[in-house]
């Protein structure tokens, strides 16, 4: 199974949906996590837009990328431009 991982500076909204959205859509094909550079609280509006589309929130948390140090991906996705540039050594990944 593939491993993907969304990284975005909080990991409060824009990674947390992308790894609901891709773990509802082909979870049978991908592992699939978030984190963040800089990690707090998930933003209100994410839990919102989640059960709207009736998507599980039970247990949203956000994650330290440093969670995932030492672990590989198939796929590491930033979904902003300063966590890419803060997160360019961590994880390893076979394409970014």
């Amino acid at each position: 199974m593939k491993r993907v991982i969304f990284l975005c500076t909080g990991n409060s909204a824009r990674s947390q949906l992308a790894e609901a959205l891709l773990r509802h859509q082909a979870g049978h094909f991908f592992e699939v996590f978030s984190a963040g550079s800089q990690p707090h609280d998930i933003d209100p509006r994410t839990i919102a837009a989640l059960q709207k589309f009736h998507l599980p929130v039970d247990g949203l948390q956000s994650k330290s990328i440093d969670e995932f140090a030492g672990q590989s991906f198939d796929y590491v996705i930033t979904l902003c431009d300063k966590a890419r540039q803060e997160c360019a050594q961590l994880p390893q990944a076979r394409e970014v």
